[in-house]
């Protein structure tokens, strides 16, 4: 039995590997720009080009994916950063699809360090929306109702992913560890653990979660994006059939102390008792 389960597991291995080396994620930054940090996670090197070891990049998507499940089956947020232009829309699709909040315009200094203000700026698009239901925005000057619409269009585009986003995110998933340097700064800062694809010539370092993988192409991102966000959907089934599982237990124990109660009224004697005497 133990047999069988090896073979399956060397062969789910293979599936994942053949899938990470088509969609191009071995392929690393030039030889000459490298990080010496990330020694640990390159296999070779060709024509000046550093090849990742797929392998350890398997193990360390695991990790990094069962944690994301975990904290999806523990109601916890994790924001998706992605601001570069072959992978915010991946992103910014993938993380709505799993219900998480992403940023992909524009990392606004303090999104995390000053969050406070960030709500006002989100909540500032909810006044606006109520100005126009209740009629007050058609009463302004038309140059008054330009410059609010631009306004609101601003934030919608560079805050709108967070609007539903009421504290701070309990992880931070990065594409881009040197892009999105500010956002890592911040998260460390906080303590917020860091999840992050990282290429040969980034600094694994300041990074909880190390993907070791190509964050350039379009088809990299997609792989590594796929595979946490179907985690992350399996964490949020688990979390959906446990509350079902608790409300059916729930709805049965009030059934259970109606029943009890309406014995006492009638005076009747608990069935539990009348099993012994028999």
């Amino acid at each position: 039995m133990r047999r069988d389960n090896k073979k399956d597991f060397k062969e789910m291995s293979r599936t994942n590997f053949q899938e990470l080396l088509d969609a191009g994620v071995h392929f690393g930054h030039l030889a000459r720009k490298w990080n010496p940090k990330m020694a640990p996670y390159i296999f070779d090197q060709k024509n000046g080009i550093h090849i990742i070891d797929l392998h350890k990049t398997i193990v360390k998507i695991d990790e990094a994916a069962e944690e994301m499940k975990q904290l999806a089956k523990s109601g916890r947020k994790i924001l998706f950063v992605a601001t570069k232009k072959q992978a915010k829309e991946l992103v910014a699709e993938k993380a709505t699809a799993v219900n998480m909040p992403s940023i992909t315009e524009r990392w606004a200094g303090g999104m995390l360090t000053n969050f406070p203000t960030i709500r006002k700026a989100i909540k500032k698009m909810g006044t606006i929306d109520k100005m126009k239901e209740d009629g007050t925005f058609d009463k302004l000057a038309k140059r008054e109702r330009l410059q609010v619409d631009r306004q609101r269009a601003k934030l919608e585009k560079n805050l709108g992913s967070i609007r539903d986003m009421s504290r701070l995110p309990s992880a931070v998933f990065v594409v881009d560890v040197q892009k999105e340097a500010n956002a890592v700064r911040e998260a460390n800062r906080l303590n917020i653990p860091v999840f992050a694809m990282v290429d040969t010539c980034c600094d694994p370092s300041t990074i909880d979660y190390v993907i070791p993988a190509n964050d350039d192409a379009a088809k990299s991102v997609e792989c590594i994006v796929n595979i946490l966000c179907a985690a992350i959907a399996e964490g949020l089934e688990e979390r959906k059939l446990e509350k079902d599982k608790q409300a059916e237990a729930d709805e049965q124990e009030v059934v259970k102390t109606n029943e009890r109660k309406l014995r006492a009224r009638r005076g009747a004697k608990p069935v539990e008792v009348e099993a012994e005497k028999e």
